[in-house]
């Protein structure tokens, strides 16, 4: 039954996603070649709801739902890192044609080809959990 809410918040997302047309090929297209702020908006919502929300679970000490106390561990100081993170993140966005968040909404569209970049993304992560060890951090 608990869970029950975050089906209901999923669903909520991918609606709000489907609406904000964020999971348009075409949107993405028009971002990558900077020719739309339509993505770009959409993004710094989301940064800007995320930093919001780190702040008052940080302030307020928000308690999870077993009731331990939620902690944030900074991250470690670094640049590179991040870079070709995000850079290896954003080809295969650019590649696909979507972010990671609309791949289950885009098969509840009906949008069946997304099954390989389902698979590719869970490929991609159970390789980085093999790898991460050896992987410079």
């Amino acid at each position: 039954m608990k869970f029950l809410r975050f089906l209901l918040l999923g669903i909520v997302f991918g609606i709000v996603l489907t609406k904000t047309e964020a999971v348009s090929w075409f949107r993405i297209y028009e971002m990558f070649k900077f020719q739309s702020f339509h993505m770009f908006g959409i993004i710094m919502v989301a940064i800007c709801t995320g930093v919001i929300g780190i702040q008052l679970i940080k302030r307020f000490k928000v308690k999870d739902f077993s009731g331990e106390e939620i902690q944030i561990v900074d991250k470690e100081k670094g640049f590179l890192r991040y870079v070709f993170g995000g850079a290896l993140f954003g080809l295969g966005w650019g590649l696909v044609g979507c972010c990671p968040g609309p791949i289950f909404v885009l098969l509840g569209t009906g949008a069946l080809g997304v099954v390989i970049v389902l698979i590719g993304a869970l490929l991609g992560t159970y390789l980085y959990g093999v790898l991460k060890d050896k992987l410079p951090h």
